[in-house]
């Protein structure tokens, strides 16, 4: 067995307490009516299902899903669908005004949703998770649609589970219903460049914020606390624009090399060592695999899973510039003390949001039955995040609040109007 980083030490907030905090300074900052702060607070519709599902050893397992969906005043619902044994109903709508939240940031026609099942996706067969799946979405039907409410893959999840939701969805339905779901496989109408568009998401980011922190790319540092696809990818196009990555962490360690990381080469023997670095002979491993989100680094992108950087190791962070790749690394009680040090974050719900946009891009293909080149996706995705970048930047400097408070502010601005526009309750 190897390394196992420890578990971070969290911060009391859950996650939905998490997220109304930073909720409710950017809603006073933006003199929020009080009427759509309420609306706006609460999720419009929670669905949870119990899924007794039959084993491969013939016993029969209940288990428990849930679809929570925030808000779809700006159009259908839009979150992924995570299967993990800590799949609970506040992180599911923690997650679903997430992603509200982030599609308003990078102005995509999207309410926000999310969805999951409580289970151990890694003990169970293909078969098992297959007929999970279908049981799922069969629960889901009236609530999944492509005019109402689209999933996508989370932790846990892939193109293979988006696959068997699709072909679940078009079999009750009598035909084929491709846009109902994104992160599908290519040949089922899925789109070039969604792999790795969130992890394009998090560089673009992170060279938008560079650029207004003069540093140049060519002579940065950077530490990627996770490697999984977010972080990876990340990794090897902040690599290709010059940056020199020194850290990198997965489930079995972090890794660090003064001199660079080869990422091409820790991508390609992740892969073919059953998804983890361990054994990785191109960095040193660290003996406390915590300690790189406290390296001195120019960069710091954690890209694992969240409450990472918390009031118990915050002092001690040396990034200049946190561009957050997971969502909700930092712990709300975290932030005072970032934004105390003068440390730039890029946010979770404008760095992220790459994946969010080309799922958009995916859904728009489907609708129009077209297939766009990769080279379109990336350019489009990229324009998309550099503007959110500058219209977030732009707005915690006429508010004088911190990045992470603009971004919330940028997009509860634009939810609160289109009530109000559409004629409100």
């Amino acid at each position: 067995m190897g390394y196992i980083e420890p578990a971070p030490i969290k911060d009391k907030a859950n996650p939905f307490e998490s997220m109304m905090s930073r909720f409710n300074i950017a809603a006073e900052a933006l003199g929020l009516d009080e009427q759509v702060y309420n609306v706006l607070k609460s999720p419009s519709k929670q669905v949870s299902v119990s899924l007794p599902i039959t084993m491969d050893n013939g016993s029969i397992r209940v288990f428990e899903g849930h679809r929570v969906i925030h808000s779809n005043i700006l159009g259908p619902s839009k979150g992924g669908v995570r299967y993990a044994m800590d799949v609970h109903i506040d992180e599911v709508k923690a997650l679903a005004a997430w992603m509200t939240w982030k599609c308003a940031v990078v102005d995509i026609p999207y309410g926000g949703a999310k969805g999951g099942i409580k289970c151990n996706p890694r003990e169970m067969s293909a078969g098992e998770i297959e007929r999970l799946t279908r049981a799922y979405t069969n629960a889901m039907l009236d609530v999944f649609g492509p005019d109402r409410d689209i999933p996508a893959p989370d932790m846990g999840t892939g193109p293979r589970e988006m696959a068997w939701m699709m072909d679940e969805y078009s079999r009750a339905h009598g035909m084929t219903v491709n846009a109902m779901v994104t992160g599908k496989p290519l040949v089922l109408g899925g789109s070039l460049g969604r792999t790795e568009a969130t992890g394009r998401g998090v560089m673009v980011s992170a060279l938008a914020a560079m650029e207004k922190l003069n540093i140049n790319p060519y002579h940065a540092t950077v530490a990627v606390q996770g490697f999984g696809n977010v972080g990876s990818h990340a990794a090897l196009l902040l690599e290709e624009r010059g940056a020199t990555i020194i850290a990198v962490s997965d489930i079995s360690g972090a890794y660090y090399n003064e001199k660079g990381i080869n990422i091409k080469a820790a991508v390609a023997y992740r892969d073919g060592n059953n998804g983890t670095l361990e054994g990785f002979k191109g960095a040193e491993l660290m003996d406390n695999a915590a300690e790189l989100l406290i390296l001195k680094v120019d960069v710091l992108v954690p890209a694992a899973v969240e409450d990472v950087i918390h009031s118990g190791n915050v002092d001690k962070v040396q990034a200049k510039l946190i561009v957050e790749g997971a969502n909700g690394p930092t712990s709300a009680e975290a932030d005072k003390i970032i934004n105390e040090k003068g440390i730039m974050v890029a946010p979770d719900i404008l760095a992220n949001a790459g994946g969010v946009t080309v799922s958009y891009f995916e859904w728009v293909q489907n609708r129009l039955g077209y297939k766009w080149t990769r080279e379109r996706v990336n350019r489009r995705s990229d324009r998309i995040m550099k503007d959110a970048f500058e219209k977030v930047y732009e707005t915690s400097l006429k508010y004088n609040v911190p990045m992470r408070i603009a971004a919330y502010i940028v997009a509860i601005d634009k939810v609160a109007s289109t009530y109000k526009y559409r004629g409100g309750f």
